[in-house]
């Protein structure tokens, strides 16, 4: 039997497939799971959609089931968090117990919600969504008749603001920027947004700050926005973005860029310490840039490649981005990560809630993406992947099968 120990620090979706690869790939070793809540491992994205609205329960985001969790034979320790990462003696230090030693260490330290510095940011009724227990106190609040207020009108707040709106909520979002989803989507699909929430009764307010939150005499919470305006609401989310966990690697050395930098091999500046999920950054080669990618896709792609190379296999972690986001009655997906520069190719109509959009890099497909267009986005991916040279006016033409491409 091996006599290594393999420390895994966080308990998220990133670190339950790191362990559950370990396993499954044979190591026999000892594994050590350390995770900052009650929870064992889970999926975040059911969190602002069936969770948040009951539709789900919160078993129902677990990795594995008890019995498959129990079979992994973890060291498992919960609510426990990692103070400190020493590297010479190769040991972490743990907000309580005694200090482990590692052979490997896997850090899946994701992200925090982004506070909002502004007064009043801590009243009652003021949420933030990351975790399970944020979910499950905002969902309690979220009562038909309600108002709520959605602080930041990126891919969280705009599937709480669906979720809230089919409970029967009065929803407004305030967003800084001038458009929705502004770093990740092109203008025309942060338009398709703006169409889809405010046909279903979402009021939207663009390039709005807030200055202030602050209680109102009837009991309620008054949003002062930059411009002297007042949105008054019952309940408030605050979803302006996300913070790398990356404090532990830094003060233990490990190279950091906003998150842990790791090569293809999710191997850290010491080659002893590996990274995934949303913490760690990498060069992707379909962005042409380093990046983090916080996505449900590379959290659990990551975890598995960082386990993989643990273990001494071959790995080259270069997966296609994909994202996919749930809001009223469509799904919207994106492959690929789509640039200014690019030539957009659209197929159907933008105006319609099944389309897709293209985007090429000289003459090959980088990207696409479009809501409810799931088969036709299979084929897309297919395209982007293999770099094939396609013809715009074929890919525009909905009489053309994109397999036939």
């Amino acid at each position: 039997m091996s006599t290594e120990t393999i420390v895994i620090v966080g308990g998220g979706q990133a670190g339950g497939w790191a362990a559950q690869t370990l396993r499954t790939k044979g190591f026999a070793g000892r594994i050590v799971l350390v995770g900052d809540e009650a929870h064992r491992p889970y999926e975040r994205p059911p969190l602002s959609k069936a969770v948040l609205s009951g539709h789900a329960m919160v078993e129902s985001t677990y990795l594995q089931k008890p019995e498959a969790f129990e079979a992994l034979q973890l060291d498992w320790r919960q609510n426990v968090g990692v103070t400190a990462i020493d590297r010479r003696s190769r040991t972490v230090r743990l907000t309580q117990g005694e200090p482990i030693s590692y052979d490997k260490l896997i850090l899946c330290t994701g992200g925090r919600a982004r506070s909002l510095n502004i007064p009043g940011a801590n009243l009652p009724g003021v949420f933030m969504l990351r975790s399970i227990k944020d979910a499950e106190k905002l969902g309690a609040a979220l009562v038909a008749d309600k108002r709520l207020l959605v602080i930041g009108g990126g891919w969280i707040g705009l599937e709480v603001a669906s979720t809230a709106r089919k409970k029967g909520l009065d929803v407004t979002i305030v967003e800084a920027s001038e458009r929705l989803c502004e770093r990740t989507v092109p203008p025309g699909v942060s338009d398709y947004l703006l169409r889809l929430h405010t046909s279903h009764g979402v009021r939207v307010e663009l390039g709005a700050g807030i200055a202030r939150l602050a209680p109102s005499a009837s009991g309620a919470l008054i949003a002062m926005l930059r411009d002297g305006r007042e949105v008054e609401a019952d309940v408030v989310l605050i979803s302006v973005g996300l913070v790398a966990n990356d404090e532990l690697a830094r003060a233990a050395g490990l190279a950091c860029d906003g998150g842990v930098s790791v090569d293809s091999q999710c191997r850290t500046s010491d080659p002893d310490i590996f990274a995934a999920g949303d913490v760690a950054v990498w060069h992707s080669k379909w962005a042409g840039r380093h990046m983090r990618l916080e996505s449900w896709q590379n959290a659990q792609e990551q975890g598995i490649a960082a386990a993989c190379a643990v273990l001494g296999m071959d790995v080259d972690h270069q997966p296609l981005p994909w994202f996919w986001s749930d809001q009223f009655d469509v799904n919207l997906q994106i492959y690929g990560m789509p640039a200014p520069a690019h030539q957009t190719v659209l197929r159907g109509n933008a105006n319609s809630n099944a389309f897709v959009m293209f985007f090429l890099d000289h003459g090959k497909v980088a990207a696409a993406l479009g809501p409810n267009s799931a088969r036709d986005l299979r084929f897309a991916r297919r395209l982007i992947e293999r770099g094939t040279l396609v013809d715009p006016a074929l890919l525009a033409d909905v009489e053309m099968p994109l397999s036939k491409l």
